[in-house]
């Protein structure tokens, strides 16, 4: 391969008209995968997957380092940076994971929409191949190659309506995911969790930092509903 095949796979396109009917196929797609509970038991771990990348690459643009993470089998998962124990570094690399689905989900939506998919698809797999490299169980690296394979295969067959309809479902998902993942963390009282360890950093209450999540997504809910509505339009 030489760069111009590359660059051909990377650069946007002029605008992709997505058909009102791929975008309902895809939202029909996303609310399957989320809807029916066997589906989303196993596919959950991809909203899982975001989380833990949101805090390793906010907690790298901080100047942390970011030596691991896991996915568990109950699709709970853990990344660690290491840096100071406590100041801003560590609370915004705290904070950035519940955010990041629907932050990412709203994007990718956003990109489908306005002929971006191809340099987006680029850019995960990017993450991804870096990512990999800091994988610290079986199961993590298991799904990693699934979710890596399947992002080379999408970037490497470029179609610029498939890409662009698979990432309106995968942002749908990943928008209806950080509410179920969120809706979880706010009913718990685990001392673990990250509305916990903020308010243990900084001693404003767990209920204001969900607060903040909660903001979050639901800008990024609002800004994907307004391009979706004008995709179906």
């Amino acid at each position: 391969m030489n760069w111009d095949e590359v660059g051909a796979r990377v650069v946007p396109t002029d605008g992709i008209a997505l058909a009102p009917s791929a975008v309902l196929t895809s939202l029909a797609v996303a609310l399957v995968v989320v809807g029916v509970a066997p589906v989303w038991q196993a596919l959950r771990v991809v909203v899982t997957l975001v989380h833990e990348l949101g805090h390793a690459l906010v907690g790298i643009a901080v100047g942390r380092r970011f030596t691991g993470f896991v996915l568990r089998g109950d699709m709970s998962g853990h990344a660690v940076t290491v840096g100071p124990s406590r100041g801003a570094g560590r609370v915004v690399t705290t904070w950035a994971g519940y955010p990041a689905p629907a932050v990412l989900g709203a994007v990718l939506v956003w990109a489908a929409g306005r002929g971006w998919a191809a340099p987006m698809v680029t850019a995960g797999l990017v993450v991804l191949v870096v990512a990999v490299l800091r994988v610290r169980s079986a199961l993590t690296a298991l799904v990693m190659v699934l979710v890596l394979a399947a992002n080379a295969a999408l970037w490497w067959w470029r179609d610029d309506r498939v890409q662009a309809t698979v990432l309106v479902a995968l942002g749908v998902v990943l928008l209806v995911g950080a509410w179920r993942h969120l809706a979880a963390v706010a009913g718990s009282r685990d001392r673990g969790s990250d509305p916990a360890v903020l308010a243990a950093l900084t001693r404003v209450p767990r209920g204001l930092w969900t607060s903040t999540f909660v903001l979050v997504c639901a800008a990024a809910t609002v800004w994907a509903g307004r391009v979706l509505l004008d995709l179906v339009r």
